[in-house]
């Protein structure tokens, strides 16, 4: 059986947000931060996804959660 490394599914999470935010490309960066928050991602792999900076996308967190009170 072929043992997939982690590298590996790094690449298929990120893959898999992508997918799920792809549809959403009018969409603000707090509602893309919003739906792949569900995936438990990293400011620096969501950054990735949403082709943004990860400061960016901890202050749309802010504002999501700030949103959320």
């Amino acid at each position: 059986m072929k043992k997939i490394d982690e590298n590996s599914d790094d690449r298929i999470l990120l893959m898999l947000a992508y997918l799920c935010v792809a549809k959403e490309s009018e969409a603000s960066l707090e509602r893309k931060v919003e739906i792949l928050d569900r995936f438990h991602l990293t400011d620096k792999q969501i950054a990735q996804v949403c082709d943004a900076v990860p400061s960016s996308v901890r202050n749309a967190r802010h504002s999501v959660k700030k949103r959320r009170r």
